[in-house]
């Protein structure tokens, strides 16, 4: 009996314009920085959710019990957001939001600098800034997944990418005592009120 399944074509060779290289280089490289930032989570996940060693009687040792029951007995932050991180997260988390404003947010959105729409090109060093980025580059990957829905890239550009760009680049943002023109450059990170603890009686 003969076979008379149909056979696979053998792929055909494509290739891929000069001018798509550049958007493959840059989705490339926000991929290998996100996977090294999961990597870091999990990792992080992980030494969270080792189970502690029961004790010789077959009960758990009371203090372990306690320190479970303690949030604040947590070993570092249950959050994603970058101002919840520290050392070596926050530093290749830091590294793949630069990745994303550098190559993506700014060729698009970027605009020109003015005394009422400053920036500055130190923006990693100034936190609000930090913190507001990378809230706006954890909406972008929600909401521009294909898991969003159509409408999905709108609503990042309503509900988040304009309000975020009225707060860092208005004239009192965290940008005030910064750039205004690229052939001044200025950089200064402005102070923020001290913390007023309370003294606690004795």
């Amino acid at each position: 009996m003969s076979d008379t399944s149909p056979t696979t074509p053998d792929p055909v060779p494509f290739r891929v314009s000069d001018g798509d290289l550049d958007d493959l280089a840059s989705v490339l490289a926000q991929t290998i920085a996100e996977v090294k930032r999961h990597g870091v989570i999990l990792d992080h996940l992980g030494s969270e959710q080792s189970d502690p060693v029961p004790a010789a009687d077959g009960q758990t040792d009371g203090a372990t019990e306690a320190g479970a029951d303690d949030p604040q007995q947590a070993d570092g932050p249950a959050s994603v957001f970058i101002v919840a991180l520290g050392g070596e997260a926050y530093a290749v988390e830091l590294a793949a939001l630069s990745n994303w404003v550098n190559h993506l947010l700014l060729p698009v959105y970027g605009r020109e600098i003015s005394t009422t729409r400053p920036w500055c090109a130190q923006w990693h060093e100034h936190p609000e800034a930090v913190a507001r980025l990378h809230a706006l580059w954890l909406a972008w990957q929600q909401l521009t997944d294909t898991e969003a829905g159509l409408a999905g890239p709108s609503t990042w550009h309503r509900d988040h990418l304009d309000q975020a760009l009225v707060h860092l680049r208005a004239p009192d943002g965290p940008f005030a005592a910064c750039t205004t023109s690229p052939t001044r450059p200025n950089h200064r990170v402005l102070s923020t009120p001290a913390p007023e603890y309370a003294e606690v009686a004795a």
